[in-house]
């Protein structure tokens, strides 16, 4: 079982919402806790997160046997008015990578 991520201290640019709808970008049908790992989140905290997305439109989920299939409204517009008219599709195309060019590309700390 994978324990609580490392803590982190000071801002980042990108949200926990942002970073959760990324990851389910990338993998629609990912568990809560391979989630939870990728964005250094607990699985409750991405819990919460996924039933705020879902609340406000901007996700929802069918069962499939014991996994969820994520499924992303592309066209839903950002909710901060300065982002006022950007729809999710924009803000994923500079946040989720093709994952060939993540390979390639050494990850730098």
């Amino acid at each position: 079982m994978v324990g609580v991520p490392e803590s982190h201290t000071g801002w980042t640019f990108i949200t926990s919402h942002a970073r959760v709808l990324a990851a389910i970008a990338d993998n629609p049908n990912a568990r809560i806790r391979d989630i939870a790992a990728r964005c250094r989140l607990t699985e409750r905290a991405v819990s919460r997160i996924i039933s705020d997305l879902e609340q406000d439109g901007y996700l929802s989920h069918t069962r499939d046997g014991r996994t969820n299939n994520y499924r992303i409204e592309p066209d839903k517009v950002l909710r901060h008015p300065a982002e006022a008219g950007l729809s999710v599709a924009s803000l994923l195309s500079l946040l989720v990578q093709d994952e060939t060019d993540r390979i390639r590309q050494p990850v730098t700390r």
